[in-house]
């Protein structure tokens, strides 16, 4: 297996993203399930100790992934994905938001517009994931909170899963 797997994050202020690239140690297939599937979502998709729970995901062209990160004390913080371009095994795209447990957005807090790209390279699958946002305070709002500690914890709980998988 290989150990040395690609994985860069860059702010880029300039254009109000942040540009992560990430190589995993498994076929696009597996990969693809991986983001695309509630349930297995919910086993990697919250930084440690934090847990997803689904809701409801509907992943279609305008549909709406509905789940919330709960934290050990029972705490959930809502969010919404609002799936916008989808092609499979290639790419998706979707909006993002905190929300209520309703779903009804939460404005005090920036949406994100994701753009996952999916390439398989043989043995491992990159995923270019690209965090957009309306302006640079929503950024680096964002990064305050902690978002690249936080995903960089998922991805890691992807790794693991994704390791279960493959053995």
């Amino acid at each position: 297996m290989k150990t040395n797997l690609q994985f860069d994050f860059i702010v880029d202020k300039e254009n109000n993203t942040v540009n992560v690239k990430r190589e995993f140690a498994a076929t696009l297939p597996l990969v693809w399930d991986a983001w695309t599937k509630p349930e297995i979502l919910d086993l990697w998709w919250a930084p440690k100790p934090y847990q997803t729970k689904t809701k409801s995901m509907d992943f279609r062209e305008g549909g709406t992934w509905f789940y919330g990160m709960v934290s050990p004390e029972g705490e959930t913080h809502w969010c919404r994905n609002d799936y916008k371009k989808i092609d499979v095994q290639k790419s998706f795209s979707g909006l993002d938001a905190f929300c209520d447990e309703n779903g009804t957005i939460n404005t005090d807090f920036p949406r994100t517009v994701w753009n996952n790209t999916f390439t398989e390279n043989g043995a491992t699958t990159t995923v270019n994931i690209v965090a957009q946002y309306e302006k640079l305070a929503d950024l680096e709002q964002i990064i305050a909170m902690g978002f690249q500690e936080g995903f960089t914890m998922a991805l890691g709980n992807l790794d693991d899963y994704l390791n279960q998988m493959t053995k």
